[in-house]
């Protein structure tokens, strides 16, 4: 039975992270100019919240260094990665990289040693596919991939070729900065060497990248959550404190209605999101439906979500000054992150054999 109330362990992991980013990644200071300066990431917000909160090695077991909790655990975390559209490579390095590498089932002494440095913070990983991938399949042979999320401060790149998945240093690969809608999430071209080190065949390499796909797509519903929630509630706010015709502008019953709206779709995105990372977390066998129920729903309520703060702000929210556009950069960003809601909803129909008219 699918349990969708957060736990004891959870609530407190979510006061700590929030308490961590509050003080460390305020959405008022990524506007002052920490997104527009091509290198937006704090150290000292990584190594809090990887090493000092132990976030990074959620979901690896302790026996190889992490803290052997679950997918649920990392979800709370995202969820609050989402609200303060915090610049950290959570998703890409502490679940889907670990996801790639903990799905290698009994790994080699790279990996183990790997996974460890991840797990501490102490290093990051990204997998050498598209932010937008729906699939571990690359496009090419272990050619240039452009997209990667994260790229830019990583620092071991998983590359899929021919003969099997490949781990590479950053030594070993060229990186090339891109411009990104999401100042807080940057992409780059990557361009593999010829050399790495082998630590499986090509067909557990895609299983693995699949795998890790899959987590990431399940968990992104969760960080869509976060930025969801931050919306509607920061828009509330402001609408109970503009006043128009000497009357708070959220007393007007046009918006109520839009805001009621609003709330009952962000509390159908938590239901799906929690469902998601439950299912993972259990291991069930519906994880995959579940996962495509969370995307297809979540992302149109994160890129809704974004669209009324920015609108219901009124000229503020047009401004650079008010970090909505922040918010409403990564919702858009998140839409076609790990495949469109139009892909989730046809991997949806095939898993449960729903026929198109």
């Amino acid at each position: 039975m699918t349990d969708l109330l957060y736990s004891e362990t959870e609530t407190d992991l979510r006061a700590a992270v929030r308490s961590l980013l509050s003080d460390h990644a305020d959405p008022a200071a990524l506007v002052a100019g920490a997104a527009e300066s091509g290198s937006p990431y704090d150290a000292g917000l990584w190594k809090a919240l990887a090493s000092d909160i132990g976030a990074a090695g959620l979901l690896v077991p302790e026996k190889l260094g992490g803290q052997g909790a679950s997918h649920r655990e990392a979800a709370v975390v995202l969820e609050e990665l989402g609200r303060s559209v915090a610049p950290a490579p959570y998703l890409t390095s502490s679940v889907i990289a670990t996801e790639v590498l903990l799905a290698l089932g009994d790994v080699s002494g790279d990996v183990t040693a790997l996974l460890g440095d991840l797990a501490a913070g102490r290093r990051t990983a990204v997998a050498a596919l598209p932010l937008s991938a729906a699939d571990g399949l690359p496009a090419g042979d272990a050619g240039r991939v452009t997209g990667v999320a994260d790229a830019v401060r990583a620092d071991v790149f998983l590359v899929l070729r021919a003969d099997g998945l490949y781990l590479l240093e950053r030594s070993e690969v060229s990186v090339e900065p891109q411009t990104a809608l999401d100042l807080t999430r940057p992409l780059a071209a990557v361009t593999p060497g010829p050399a790495g080190t082998r630590v499986a065949d090509r067909d557990a390499g895609e299983a693995a990248m699949r795998r890790g796909l899959l987590a990431g797509a399940g968990l992104l519903a969760s960080e869509q959550l976060g930025v969801a929630e931050w919306c509607l509630e920061e828009t509330v706010r402001h609408t109970r404190e503009r006043h128009q015709f000497n009357r708070p502008i959220g007393s007007f019953q046009a918006l109520k209605h839009r805001m009621a709206q609003l709330w009952l779709e962000v509390v159908s995105a938590r239901a799906a999101a929690r469902a998601a990372a439950d299912a993972l977390a259990t291991g069930s066998p519906d994880a995959a439906v579940a996962v495509a129920v969370a995307q297809a729903y979540c992302s149109r309520v994160a890129v809704h979500a974004a669209e009324e703060c920015v609108q219901l702000h009124g000229g503020i929210g047009m401004t650079w000054e008010h970090p909505a556009h922040l918010y409403l950069k990564r919702a858009k960003a998140d839409e076609i992150a790990l495949g469109t809601p139009g892909r989730h909803k046809e991997v949806l129909a095939a898993l449960v054999d729903l026929q198109a008219p």
